[in-house]
């Protein structure tokens, strides 16, 4: 069987498991451990802090340090509310297309790493060849997380990691970080008659949004000169506002969600710094002079870390020679790669498939890009052995 062929069956596989965050990976882990063991390598499940879920890092050629590591995310997003005209659970192909959820997110390249681990195995040398698929990538990058807490423990870096989100094969150097946060206010109830008998959460809420908001033009006059990003400079984005039971009665309790999405990591320090000493200095002193049991919260949904481009990266130097491309670029979404960056790895971002289709109703990837993304897989296994 060619290797197109077997990697759109094992995709048609992988799809049939419905990885949604928020449920198990095991099965599919499992079903992934199967298939790099009967290709000869060495497989570790890595269970979750919370035991439901687990990243699987495998191992062709020699136990050691450096190498070249394959890596994707093993989640998926929810199906619910969405149009979709087919089973996204079960792969259907149409005119070169291949339709499921996570076909391009991230399941093709998935599937093209592991239609590959035979070839690997028969061409790797003296240098280790890692496969390592995540849990939680959609949620904050929470598998990642823990599998490079893992691997620096032990003392292990790979030398260059390929992060095959879909780039329609194009290579990626750069992207901006992501954090989510939920800020929650609590306050005191009361009659909408009397304000001052009662702490209004949703009013504080809304100061809170505001000093959020004037940030904006501070964080526009910190962007790096020649920053590669669009726009240059760290954003922020509210997200919802939500508080309050009726019109006349003083909002107990109220939340923010909202996100920033740094160029640089000092830029992620500057606004919870500068939100830490509002809330604590004009916020909360006001809240518990009426209610002394007020508070704020902010619980961290997730802090995916920024791939920043570097003068010299051997991975951009490995993947530009086995595509032939000659140039880079940035992309606005975030990723798994930043965690590799700052374990010393050099890193970038190529895989098949769009973005555009990503988290969408009939999510497909193109069969041509499965194609391209095999050739230059065939070409890494040919170059494995020096």
């Amino acid at each position: 069987m060619d290797h197109l062929q077997r990697t759109i069956d094992i995709l048609g596989d992988l799809i049939a498991y419905p990885t949604i965050s928020a449920d198990s990976n095991f099965d599919m882990i499992q079903h992934m451990a199967g298939l790099l063991e009967d290709a000869g390598a060495r497989c570790e499940v890595i269970s979750s802090p919370c035991g439901t879920k687990a990243n699987l890092f495998a191992t062709l050629g020699p136990d050691r340090n450096g190498g070249i590591l394959l890596s994707g995310h093993s989640d998926v997003v929810p199906v619910a509310d969405q149009a979709w005209t087919r089973d996204p659970f079960a792969m259907d192909a149409e005119d070169g297309l291949l339709y499921g959820r996570g076909t391009c997110d991230m399941k093709g390249f998935i599937a093209a790493t592991l239609a590959m681990a035979p070839h690997f195995a028969d061409r790797i040398g003296d240098k280790p060849l890692h496969f390592s698929f995540t849990y939680d990538e959609e949620v904050g990058c929470l598998g990642a997380r823990h599998l490079a807490d893992t691997l620096k423990e032990r003392g292990m870096t790979p030398g260059v990691a390929i992060i095959g989100e879909p780039t329609m094969m194009r290579i990626i150097d750069g992207h901006k970080g992501c954090n989510e946060y939920t800020t929650r206010f609590n306050g005191l109830a009361g009659h909408g008659s009397l304000p001052d008998h009662g702490v209004n959460a949703v009013e504080y809420a809304v100061r809170y949004v505001n000093h959020l908001l004037g940030l904006k033009d501070a964080l526009r006059s910190r962007a790096p000169d020649n920053s590669p990003f669009d726009p240059p400079w760290t954003t922020v984005n509210v997200g919802a506002l939500v508080g309050g039971v009726a019109h006349n009665v003083i909002a107990p309790s109220a939340q923010v969600d909202w996100e920033m999405r740094p160029v640089q990591p000092g830029d992620a320090e500057f606004v919870k710094e500068s939100l830490q000493h509002y809330c604590e200095t004009e916020l909360l002193p006001k809240m518990r002079d009426v209610h002394p049991g007020a508070y704020i919260t902010t619980d961290v949904i997730g802090e995916v870390v920024g791939l920043i481009p570097t003068d010299e990266n051997e991975a951009r130097r490995i993947v530009s020679e086995l595509t032939g491309a000659n140039r880079c670029d940035v992309v606005a979404f975030g990723t798994e790669a930043g965690l590799f960056q700052a374990m010393g790895t050099d890193v970038v971002v190529c895989g098949p498939g769009s973005i555009e289709q990503a988290h969408k109703a009939d999510e497909f990837i193109a069969v041509d890009q499965l194609s391209q993304c095999l050739g230059m897989l065939d070409r890494l296994g040919a170059r494995l052995n020096g």
